[in-house]
C-alpha cells in the first residue's frame, strides 16, 4: 500500500475518543469516516518485531504496525512513514474502507489511514495481508 501524502484532517470526520485515556485506547473505528486516538504498540516487518529497511535490491519483509486499540496494519512494502514512527507515539487512526461482497465470516480487508501526531506522517494500510475471499 502507498503512504498517504499528508495528515488526516480530523475536523471533517466523526472522531471517537478524543483523549488518550484507557477508554479511548479500547476503541476501534467501526464505521467508515470514524477515527480514534490511540498510540503505537509495535512496529516491525510482516515476520518480526524489528522494521528493517530493504537493501539495495529493494526486496524486504514489508511493514506491520500494531496500535494499542487493536488496529493492525500490514504491507508487503517498506513504509517510510511507519519507519519514522516510534512505539508510544500518539496517532489518530481512521477507518477509510470496508470491503463488500465478502464471504460470510471473512472480515479481512478493512483499510485504515493513520496519522502520527508527532511526525504528522500518514499511511494507509489494510488489516490483513490478503483481502476478504483471498488466500
Amino acid at each position: 500500500m502507498v503512504a498517504a501524502p499528508g495528515p488526516i484532517l480530523a475536523g471533517a470526520l466523526v472522531v471517537a475518543g478524543l483523549g488518550f485515556a484507557s477508554a479511548a485506547e479500547a476503541q476501534v473505528p467501526k464505521r467508515v469516516g470514524t477515527c480514534a486516538a490511540t498510540t503505537i504498540a509495535r512496529i516491525g516487518t510482516r515476520f518480526s518485531d524489528t522494521l528493517v529497511k530493504p537493501k539495495g535490491d529493494g526486496i524486504g519483509d514489508g511493514t506491520s504496525v500494531d496500535l494499542k486499540n487493536g488496529v493492525y496494519g500490514v504491507s508487503y512494502a517498506y513504509v517510510e512513514a511507519v519507519a519514522r514512527s516510534r512505539v508510544g507515539d500518539r496517532v489518530m487512526t481512521c477507518l477509510v474502507l470496508v470491503p463488500t461482497g465478502c464471504p460470510k465470516g471473512d472480515d479481512r480487508g478493512k483499510m485504515y489511514t493513520t496519522t502520527n501526531l508527532r511526525t504528522l506522517d500518514s499511511w494507509t494500510l489494510p488489516d490483513s495481508q490478503h483481502m476478504c475471499g483471498g488466500a
